[in-house]
């Protein structure tokens, strides 16, 4: 049996003439001889009835509502995307079966709004897909293995559909949205951002995890493990433009160009965070154990760390700063902080072992007039905090300098 998955994301189901779309995308697969798995997300965004920031503002002045509460609040959402789209596609002489993540077989831990799936039984789905039938899954949510309902977090939905992808040894799991695909960088801070047609699931798995939003980190992540490829692309009937996240022979040889600015296949950004810098009288193992003990005590994440004998500096987000001042209280350690700080990151796997990428970086950014406050680096990415003020023009700089314009690509191939 040959399995396709289809992802619905929420703006993708939105309206009657949305999910006839939808409909005629699952009976084009279906005439190809592809069993089908639809997955979908709840309807619209924040405002929309059912959407999930909607349901999450009726908790407002409800404190005592509890973690498990909330995700059956929140689990509704996806279920009336899932009737109303299986009504449409009963219309259209299909048979239609909506299945909860519970019932899709998913089983999750117990961490309530952020649960990670442990495994998916395919069994449960396999057997409406021999009967003809199309399983309506409702994404961003699963159970526990004692039956409690649990929900997956934002961009669940993604992760609902590689998971079963993966299952399923589906042939591709393709992810509709309101984007034409993965972009070189947030078009809404750089004009010139095109679709990146084809990448490796480790380059998403770094732009989604450095800040852009097309998919969701577990869900690139759960792919990779099982190879599955995965298609991102705007809700249409045309093909149109896409991005094709998978492995060799999906993906171009990404060793051909070795040229620092020809090795970067996306720019993103992170905001809301600052950087957090700890002095001592000089700064001693104990000191250096001390503090971060007690930011991991206090749940505050740190990223971008730089450890130097009279100086620590970490970044952090803006909305952890009153715990991190709390927990260092009683240390005896200086507290600075530098605001408004943001995250610019390139990412390519070609950069690893490349002279002078790093070089073209701090060039660009020198240029560009940006301040740099610190780095960090891995064999696929290069990440600099920045002041925010200075992001947009950050990244738009950096993909000039490392040619990811539409324009720049058009010269390159002619």
């Amino acid at each position: 049996m040959r399995v396709l998955v289809q992802k619905f994301g929420g703006t993708s189901v939105a309206t009657a003439e949305q999910r006839e779309v939808a409909v005629r995308l699952v009976e084009r697969a279906r005439a190809k001889g592809l069993a089908v798995v639809v997955v979908v997300s709840a309807m619209g965004r924040h405002g929309d009835p059912y959407a999930t920031d909607t349901l999450l503002g009726l908790l407002s002045g409800e404190p005592a509502v509890t973690p498990a509460e909330r995700d059956r609040l929140v689990a509704v959402g996806e279920l009336v995307s899932a009737v109303i789209l299986a009504g449409a596609l009963r219309r259209h002489g299909l048979d239609p079966v909506v299945m909860s993540g519970a019932e899709a077989g998913i089983v999750t831990d117990d961490r309530h709004g952020e649960a990670r799936i442990l495994s998916v039984d395919p069994e449960p789905v396999l057997a409406r897909l021999r009967a003809a039938q199309v399983p309506v899954v409702t994404g961003f949510q699963g159970a526990t293995a004692t039956g409690a309902l649990t929900t997956l977090g934002r961009g669940g939905s993604d992760t609902t559909a590689a998971a079963l992808g993966a299952a399923l040894a589906a042939e591709c799991v393709e992810i509709y949205t309101d984007v034409p695909g993965v972009m070189s960088a947030d078009p809404r801070q750089v004009p010139a951002a095109r679709v990146v047609a084809a990448a490796d699931y480790e380059e998403v798995f770094q732009l989604a995890s450095l800040g852009a939003k097309v998919i969701h980190p577990r869900a690139i992540a759960m792919a990779a493990q099982t190879r599955t490829p995965l298609l991102v692309r705007q809700l249409s009937e045309e093909e149109g433009s896409a991005t094709r996240i998978g492995s060799s022979p999906d993906t171009p040889d990404l060793w051909q160009n070795r040229r620092p600015d020809a090795s970067v296949v996306g720019v993103s950004v992170i905001s809301d965070l600052m950087q957090l810098r700890v002095e001592g009288t000089p700064l001693t193992a104990e000191s250096i154990r001390a503090l971060f003990r007690c930011l991991a005590n206090a749940a505050v994440s740190v990223d971008m760390i730089n450890v130097f004998p009279e100086q620590v500096a970490v970044a952090i987000r803006e909305e952890d700063w009153p715990a991190a001042e709390a927990a260092l209280a009683g240390l005896p350690l200086r507290l600075n902080r530098r605001e408004d700080a943001a995250k610019v990151s390139i990412v390519g796997w070609a950069i690893h072992g490349l002279p002078g990428v790093m070089s073209l970086v701090v060039e660009t950014l020198v240029g560009a007039e940006v301040p740099i406050w610190a780095t960090s680096d891995s064999h696929q990415s290069i990440s600099c905090l920045v002041p925010a003020a200075r992001a947009t023009a950050a990244a738009q700089a950096l993909h000039q300098a490392f040619g990811l314009g539409a324009d720049h690509r058009e010269e390159e191939h002619a």
